[in-house]
C-alpha cells in the first residue's frame, strides 16, 4: 500500500528568514542560484512532489515576501503559504506554525494537521523515505527527527581558552532535518516557550521535550541531509544537482539508416562508459518519443542524417517546450549532425550548420541549453569506434557541466 493511502493531515513548515551571514553574500542563499533556479525552489519541489503532503508553509523575512511569492509562480509551484518571519529561528517557525489554527480568522483556510514537518529551507535533498519515517515515528511517539553520525570531536574551552574536556563521539549524534510533530505537541510547546529560547534555541526537538516532556524518536538520516551554509556548499549542491540531471539520455534520430546506426553504437558506447541510468532511442515519427518525459530525462542527443538538422532539432525543442521539461531544470539538447558524404569537407559542412549558435541564443531564454556536434561518419571505417568513443566523451562532458557559455558551439568528433 503507497504512503499517500496511509497518512493524511501532514503539513509542512520550511523556516527560510535567515540572512545568509556565514555565507558571507549580500543574497540570503536561500535565494542564492544553482543552475539559474533559487536554491528555496528545490527544496519546495522535494516536499511538494510528495502527494501525503497536503500543504507547505514557507516562512521568510518581510523584505522577502514578495521575493518568494514570484519564485512560486515563476517555478508553478503548489499548496505554498507564504507567511512572513520573526527576529529568530523559533520566532519564524512559531508564525509558521501559528497559520493553521488561526486559519479560520485568516485569508489562508489551511485545516490544522495531525503532523507537521518541520524542514530547513536550504536543505533541498532530502527523500521521501526519510520524511515518512519521521512522520510515522512523530505519529507513534509524537516527536521524530533525524540524526547523523557526529563528524569530528566535540570539546569544551575553559574561559582562558583551554580544553576543558571532550565528549564521547560515539554517543553523540548530530540533529539533522527533516523534525516531525504531532502538531498539537509542538505547538503546545511554543506556546509554552520562554522568551530565552525562543530568541536564543535552536532546537524543535529540545522544546517538545522541555515543555511537553515529549522524548522524540531519533531516526538515522542519509548522508544527503547536509545543510547549505557556506559559499563552498553552493558549489557542492550544484554538482548534486548537475549529477542527478545527467543520469538519464534520450537519443532521438532521423529515419536515415546511418542516423539510427550510429544511434545504437553511441547508444552501447554511453552505457558502458559514461555510467548513465538509461538510454532511450526514439525515431522522430515515433509516436511515444514524449514517454520518456515521464522519467523525468533532462538530455537529449538528435541525429540527423540529413544537410541540414535544424528543422528536426527545432521539432524536438517545440516538443520540450509544450511538455514544459525545461521550466524546473535547464535541458541540454545536442544536435549531432552526421558529415556521411566522402566529398564534404568539415569546413562546408561547418558552414551548413553555422545558423545553429543564433538558433541557441533563441532557445536558451527557454532554459535549453543546445550544442552541435559534426561527426564524419562512415560505417566501414576502422577507426569508426575512435570517433564513436570520441563523441561519447564530448557529449558526457557537455551533459554534465551544462555551460550556458558553450551553446552554439560546433564541436568536432
Amino acid at each position: 500500500m503507497e504512503a499517500g493511502t496511509l497518512l493524511s493531515g501532514v503539513a509542512a513548515v520550511l523556516p527560510a528568514g535567515g540572512s545568509g551571514e556565514r555565507l558571507g553574500s549580500a543574497t540570503p542563499k536561500q535565494f542564492c542560484a544553482l543552475l539559474g533556479r533559487p536554491l528555496i525552489s528545490y527544496t519546495v519541489r522535494a516536499l511538494e512532489r510528495i502527494n501525503w503532503i497536503s500543504d507547505i508553509v514557507v516562512v521568510v523575512s518581510l523584505e522577502n515576501i514578495e521575493t518568494m511569492k514570484s519564485i512560486i509562480e515563476k517555478y508553478g509551484h503548489k499548496r505554498i503559504t507564504v507567511v512572513e518571519g520573526g527576529m529568530t529561528r523559533h520566532r519564524s517557525i512559531f508564525n509558521g506554525l501559528k497559520i493553521f489554527p488561526e486559519s479560520k480568522l485568516s485569508s489562508c483556510p489551511l485545516q490544522k494537521p495531525e503532523v507537521v514537518i518541520i524542514h530547513d529551507a536550504v536543505r533541498p535533498f532530502v527523500e521521501e523515505d526519510i520524511l515518512l519515517k519521521v512522520v510515522l515515528a512523530a505519529k507513534e511517539h509524537g516527536a521524530a527527527g533525524a540524526i547523523r553520525p557526529l563528524v569530528s570531536t566535540v570539546v569544551a574551552s575553559s574561559a582562558d581558552g583551554s580544553l576543558d574536556h571532550s565528549l564521547e563521539r560515539a554517543r553523540y549524534r548530530a540533529s539533522e532535518m527533516p523534525q516531525a510533530f504531532l502538531f498539537d505537541i509542538i505547538y503546545q510547546a511554543y506556546h509554552q516557550c520562554s522568551e530565552y529560547d525562543l530568541d536564543y534555541g535552536t532546537e524543535c526537538l529540545h522544546l517538545a521535550l522541555k515543555y511537553c516532556k515529549t522524548n522524540a524518536k531519533l531516526i538515522e538520516g542519509s548522508p544527503d541531509l547536509w545543510k547549505v551554509t557556506y559559499k563552498r556548499d553552493l558549489y557542492a549542491a550544484e554538482s548534486v544537482i548537475k549529477d542527478n540531471l545527467s543520469q538519464q539520455v534520450c537519443i532521438t534520430t532521423d529515419m536515415k539508416e546511418d542516423a539510427v546506426q550510429f544511434g545504437f553504437l553511441l547508444h552501447e558506447t554511453l552505457k558502458s562508459e559514461v555510467k548513465v541510468k538509461g538510454i532511450s532511442v526514439f525515431l522522430y515519427k515515433n509516436n511515444h518519443l514524449q514517454n520518456i518525459f515521464l522519467g523525468q530525462c533532462y538530455n537529449f542527443i538528435c541525429i540527423n542524417a540529413e544537410k541540414s538538422d535544424i528543422e528536426e532539432t527545432q521539432q524536438l525543442v517545440d516538443i520540450l517546450e509544450n511538455a514544459r521539461i525545461s521550466a524546473l531544470h535547464p535541458v541540454v539538447l545536442i544536435s549531432v549532425h552526421l558529415n556521411v558524404s566522402e566529398n564534404m569537407s568539415f569546413s562546408s559542412g561547418m558552414e551548413e550548420l553555422a545558423g545553429i549558435k543564433e538558433f541557441a541564443r533563441e532557445v536558451k531564454k527557454k532554459n535549453i541549453l543546445v550544442y552541435g556536434l559534426l561527426i564524419h561518419y562512415n560505417k566501414d571505417d576502422p577507426k569508426l569506434q575512435e570517433t564513436i568513443n570520441s563523441a561519447a566523451a564530448i557529449i558526457s562532458a557537455l551533459i554534465k557541466d551544462r555551460n550556458p557559455e558553450l551553446i552554439g558551439q560546433l564541436l568536432v568528433a
